[in-house]
């Protein structure tokens, strides 16, 4: 008897195992839906000299790298004239960056280097010392170094062969941080603000339900689709640690019904539970060819005996009338797009004629979902 206790007890518990699982399954990290507001990347912008290039650089004709390169030997002690300045072997270029929402003076950053003159590659160069500043004019970060170009550009005599684009490059950590930079998180009422990256009141109403469930009624207050306002906690210290497990938080988003086209590639993303009404799909095509060809008659006794006897054109039409192999007609019930995806696939019907029955449901009201072309 106790055995057979023992022996039911564990199926009820395997039971309860799984059913949260299930449960569970289609919850997310809260970190995945979006950003605490103020935690954000800055971009970073500077201009600069690239040099070491095998006469691939700007031309003697860009006023523009002839000033930069008189300025920065100006800074080196060495003056020259424009008269001297002759090499292809340098290239003006734009140095842009991102810097992280909490970075340290002396951390390292990913810069990118793109030609604006009329170089042809900077492949191989050497990025002189360039200032990286931000929108408010202060300089963040100072980028040197060589670059990795992923292309190359190659000509002689009139023939030319190039691969990708040799005119940008990267320097991988090739920017070292000069001024510290700290998010601010805290608003002017004492509080943080959650920002969904897919507005939904939906969602919006999990997250604050998953933080008062945690923290206690009342901490998350969901201001807008995209916005839930939380309380934070009276000690700052206690801040880093109170973000923390915010973001450890799981919570269930709400559906998005959404139908991605890809036409370029022919590729069709949709979740399996968007629903369609009742509808009858006709698919087919009818293809008409006209040829036409052309022939000459030529005599050949009577010409040049007799001034009105000439060679003769002739047309002949041909028409061509084919029809489709997979042509369908097809009645959908109340069902899925992976059902009718599913069931237009057996039938043979190519990738991009679903496409094109997509987008004509759509037209017709009964997909209801939005279909996002890219």
């Amino acid at each position: 008897m106790a055995r057979r206790l023992a022996a039911a007890f564990a199926a009820l518990l395997a039971l309860f195992l799984a059913a949260t699982a299930t449960a569970r399954a289609g919850e997310v990290p809260l970190r995945a839906l979006g950003r605490f507001d103020g935690w954000r990347e800055n971009a970073l912008v500077g201009y600069g000299l690239v040099t070491g290039l095998s006469g691939s650089g700007d031309s003697r004709s860009s006023a523009v790298t002839r000033q930069a390169l008189r300025n920065v030997l100006s800074r080196l002690g060495t003056t020259v004239s424009e008269t001297d300045i002759s090499s292809r072997n340098v290239a003006v270029v734009v140095v842009t960056a991102m810097l992280p929402a909490s970075a340290n003076v002396g951390d390292r950053i990913d810069v990118t280097v793109s030609s604006v003159g009329d170089a042809r590659s900077i492949a191989g160069g050497t990025l002189l010392m360039t200032a990286l500043s931000g929108p408010d004019q202060q300089v963040y970060a100072l980028a040197q170094g060589p670059l990795v170009v992923g292309g190359y550009q190659f000509d002689a005599q009139l023939n030319l062969a190039q691969r990708n684009h040799p005119t940008t490059g990267r320097i991988v950590l090739g920017a070292s941080v000069e001024r510290p930079v700290d998010a601010r998180l805290l608003d002017g009422r004492g509080g943080i603000a959650f920002l969904l990256a897919e507005p939904d009141f939906g969602t919006a109403r999990n997250i604050a339900a998953a933080v008062n469930q945690r923290f206690g009624p009342g901490v998350a207050l969901v201001e807008n689709a995209d916005r839930v306002r939380i309380a934070a906690p009276a000690d700052a210290r206690a801040l880093a640690e109170f973000i923390s497990s915010v973001q450890d938080l799981t919570v269930q988003p709400g559906r998005q019904y959404r139908v991605v086209v890809n036409e370029r590639t022919g590729t069709v993303v949709a979740g399996g539970d968007v629903t369609i009404s009742p509808v009858v799909i006709s698919q087919g095509d009818l293809r008409v060819t006209v040829q036409t060809r052309n022939e000459g008659s030529q005599p050949m006794f009577f010409s040049g005996l007799a001034g009105d006897v000439g060679s003769l054109v002739i047309s002949n039409t041909r028409l061509d009338v084919e029809e489709g192999r997979n042509d369908a007609t097809v009645r959908f019930g109340s069902t899925t797009i992976g059902d009718l995806v599913q069931g237009l696939s057996s039938l043979h019907v190519d990738t991009r004629r679903i496409i094109s029955i997509l987008q004509a449901l759509k037209s017709a009201g009964a997909l209801h979902a939005e279909i996002v072309v890219q």
